[in-house]
Order: structure tokens, then C-alpha cells, then sequence
């Protein structure tokens, strides 16, 4: 496998696939966080600072065909103001305008590509109609698949290399994040920079992990989290769990928890999860008392109970004092630190303290070297509410895709050029 530092792009055409699906402001349409625009940035650099030309394509959204509210125009004045240079772009990412200005790409030039997803084989999915036979469906796919590999195979006609830097998307076997590759030379595809970084941040954590290791799992659901907390098990010295997950984890004991999140059906669950966390000697950590609130909202009555001891009618929105303490404890005293999911109402000011004490724990031991991934949209708000991206390790941009690497899962776009 080919690394892109190691690469000389000079008079070469690159198609790389970026994660420009950044959010936007819903009535002037202006990027409102750039992060993943700012991510893709050291790819760009190196391939037009060698002296080649870049052809970039992403998705953004979850359009249903062509829709200008799904456009990535607004990421082009974000995207030159970054790189200091005009930016071309290509209206539709297929159409004989792109393949012409592709064609006509000049050494130190960027050319972006129309929405991908504007195509549905982009994604691989024929939209089918209710109440069709199995053979409609398998052929509907079929054709579908062979539409996928069209676009691939255009898209692969515009340049000479192809160079990943997607993690967002790499846990989808999509026409632009895997299929494209096949198209390509193997010592003409590869990663881009932040995938790398990806790459190697969670290997760290999975493979080489410094001792103690904590993992924090936070969020609604064990559902959500309980492939990952699987994994962990086997790696971890310390587990923190934190959110609404806490709830099925108290009641399976016999706890009460008032009105709070929980899911029913995976009580045997957590009991055997805590089973196995004793029989591994991993420390399994629960709240020992709940901020909770007398209805779902940010000007909810509130009171402090023991997490076990949720008053009926009262529901818990987030972790206590003595919580925060016992949490922060464990942190400060571990060398390597995953945290995934928040340890409240995250959103609501009243019930974000425990998640932002815990984002600062997180930080006050990577300054004493530890080392810290942080992935999951509600971790990766609190680190950057906070202006702590800085202070710790690495900030994953890849929520699912992160998510299913760290389960063990083989996802197709890292395949796709590692041929695993």
C-alpha cells in the first residue's frame, strides 16, 4: 500500500474522495463548522504543493436526486478562503462539463465535484416499490450494483490516482469510497493524511495500549454500544458507563430509576456484561448518583438522588457531584483514555455539567501524558464547547465509521485500498 507522504503527485491528476458533508445554515445555506473541510486540507496541500492537479468529490446529506438545498456550493468560498486560490467546480459530478473540466485540470489546480449522492448508485440502493417478489428485488440490486460500478468507473476515468480521505464514510461500501478503487492501478491508490491519522489514533488504542486503559461509554442505549463494550473487554482495565444507558444497567440490579431511559429488553444484557467485566478483572464503573428532572426539559425541577434511588415520576438527565469525582478520579490516574457518548442531557445547559467535567478530566490527563480518543458527535461537541481540541490526543470525524472500526468490524472503504 502506497503512503501518501511518500508520493510524488507532480503533473499527476488525483481524485480524491473528501467528507465535505459539513452542516449548513438553514436559511442562508453558509457552512456553520468547517472541521471536515479543515481535515481534508494537508491531502489538498500536498498533492497541488508537488505540482499535481486535485479533483475532489463528497457527498452532503441525504438527498432524493437532485436537490439545490443539497448542493456543495456553499463549501467552495470556505475551500478557497482555506487554500487561498479559486476553486473550480463541476455542477454535476457525471456530466460532460466535469469530465471536460477534469480533462482540462492544469498542475496546482482543484476542481470539486457536484454532490455525489445525487446519483443513487452512489450509495448502491434501488428504491423499491411495496409488495415485490424476491427475484425483483435480487435483480433490482443487480442492476443497481452494475449502475454503482458506472459511476465508478467514470468518475476513475477523470484522474490517474485515487487517494481516500473520507473516514466519515469509510464504513459504507458506496461507488466513491470503495468501488472506485478497483479501477486503479494497486500502486495507484491510497489514504489521505487524515485517514492515516485515524487509522493510526484508534490501532493505538485498540493494539498498543498504554496501561491503565479507561474506556467511557456514554449515550442513550446499550443496544448502541454493546459490540464495542464487547471488544473493550478484552482490552480495557477501567469501563465508565454514563447516559441513559446507565438506567438498564441499574434496574437489571434491582435499582430503581424513577421514569429513566430504559431498555426493557436488554436487562439480562447488562447483567451479562457486568458478568463479564468481573470474570476479565476490568473495573466496571456506574454512576453512584443522578442529577435527575421532573420532566424532559432544560427548565425541569431538579434533584440529586443516589442512582439507584430515582424518585418515581423523576427521571435521570445526569451525572452528580460524587459521580463526577469517582469518574474523574479513574481518568486522571489512566494512560490511555477512549471516551465515546455523552453522561447526560448533553444538550441542555441544566444537564451538561457532567459531560463537561468529564471532557475536562479527559483533558487534565492528556497533559499529564496519557493519551485520548475522543469519537461520537455529543464527545466530539463537548471537547469543542469546551475549546479543548486542543488539549487532547486525537478527535475522531468519523462517529459510525469509528464506531464500527473499534467493534472489529472490516469497513469496506479501508479494504477497498488495504486489501484485507
Amino acid at each position: 500500500m502506497k503512503m501518501i507522504q511518500d508520493f510524488n503527485f507532480k503533473g499527476i491528476k488525483t481524485i480524491v474522495r473528501v467528507d465535505f458533508n459539513v452542516p449548513l445554515d438553514k436559511k442562508t445555506f453558509e457552512v456553520t463548522d468547517d472541521t471536515r473541510i479543515r481535515g481534508a486540507l494537508p491531502t489538498i496541500r500536498k498533492i497541488i504543493s508537488d505540482g499535481g492537479s486535485v479533483i475532489l468529490m463528497s457527498h452532503l446529506g441525504r438527498p432524493e436526486g437532485r436537490m439545490e438545498k443539497y448542493s456543495l456550493k456553499p463549501v467552495l468560498p470556505v475551500l478557497e478562503k482555506h487554500l487561498g486560490q479559486k476553486v473550480l467546480f463541476a455542477d454535476d459530478c457525471l456530466g460532460e462539463s466535469a469530465a471536460a473540466m477534469a480533462a482540462a485540470l492544469k498542475p496546482g489546480e482543484v476542481l470539486l465535484l457536484e454532490n455525489v449522492r445525487f446519483y443513487p448508485e452512489e450509495e448502491g440502493k434501488p428504491v423499491l416499490p411495496e409488495n415485490v417478489t424476491e427475484e425483483e428485488k435480487k435483480a433490482a440490486k443487480a442492476e443497481m450494483k452494475a449502475k454503482q460500478k458506472e459511476l465508478a468507473k467514470k468518475l476513475a476515468s477523470y484522474a490517474e490516482v485515487y487517494v481516500n480521505d473520507a473516514f466519515g464514510t469509510a464504513h459504507r461500501a458506496h461507488g466513491t469510497t470503495a468501488v472506485i478503487a478497483d479501477y486503479f492501478p494497486k500502486d495507484k491508490i491510497m489514504f489521505g493524511f487524515l485517514i492515516n491519522s485515524e487509522l493510526a489514533a484508534m490501532d493505538r488504542v485498540l493494539n498498543n495500549a498504554q496501561h491503565p486503559f479507561t474506556a467511557i461509554m456514554g449515550g442513550a442505549k446499550v443496544s448502541d454500544k454493546i459490540l464495542l463494550i464487547e471488544n473493550l473487554l478484552n482490552r480495557v482495565d477501567n469501563l465508565i458507563i454514563g447516559g441513559g444507558m446507565t438506567y438498564t444497567f441499574i434496574k437489571a440490579q434491582g435499582g430503581k430509576i424513577g421514569k429513566s431511559l430504559c431498555e426493557e429488553d436488554k436487562l439480562d444484557l447488562a447483567l451479562k456484561i457486568l458478568e463479564k467485566a468481573k470474570e476479565k478483572n476490568v473495573r466496571l464503573y456506574l454512576p453512584v448518583d443522578s442529577l435527575n428532572g421532573d420532566r424532559f426539559d432544560n427548565e425541569a425541577a431538579t434533584k440529586i438522588t443516589a442512582a439507584d434511588a430515582v424518585d418515581d415520576g423523576w427521571l435521570g438527565m445526569d451525572i452528580g457531584e460524587k459521580t463526577i469525582e469517582l469518574f474523574s478520579d479513574v481518568i486522571k490516574n489512566s494512560k490511555t483514555i477512549l471516551w465515546n457518548g455523552p453522561m447526560g442531557v448533553f444538550e441542555m445547559e441544566k444537564f451538561s455539567k457532567g459531560t463537561t467535567a468529564i471532557a475536562k478530566a479527559i483533558a487534565d490527563a492528556t497533559s499529564k501524558g496519557a493519551f485520548s480518543l475522543i469519537g461520537g458527535g455529543d464527545s466530539v461537541a463537548a471537547i469543542n464547547k469546551n475549546k479543548l481540541a486542543d488539549k487532547v490526543s486525537y478527535v475522531s470525524t468519523g462517529g459510525g465509521a469509528m464506531l464500527e472500526y473499534m467493534e472489529g468490524k472490516k469497513l469496506p472503504g479501508i479494504v477497498a485500498i488495504r486489501g484485507e
